[in-house]
């Protein structure tokens, strides 16, 4: 037998597909400054371009729910 919650459809679509997570900003002083290729910062601009594009496919799979971010 399925345990009874409380959860709303939106808290199973959260639970079984949630949402991307942004990538944390590097502090200036994780750089080294030696001019690095890439750069943490360069990373760091990869990362957000793929979670902006995770979550705008997240978004399309579950049209108005809010990704809380």
């Amino acid at each position: 037998m399925r345990p009874m919650t409380d959860d709303t459809p939106n808290d199973a679509l959260l639970r079984d597909d949630p949402p991307p997570r942004p990538p944390v900003e590097p502090d200036m002083a994780d750089c080294c400054g030696n001019g690095c290729d890439p750069c943490i910062f360069d990373l760091y601009e990869e990362a957000r371009q793929h979670y902006r594009e995770a979550l705008a496919a997240w978004r399309v799979r579950h049209p108005g729910v809010d990704a809380g971010v």
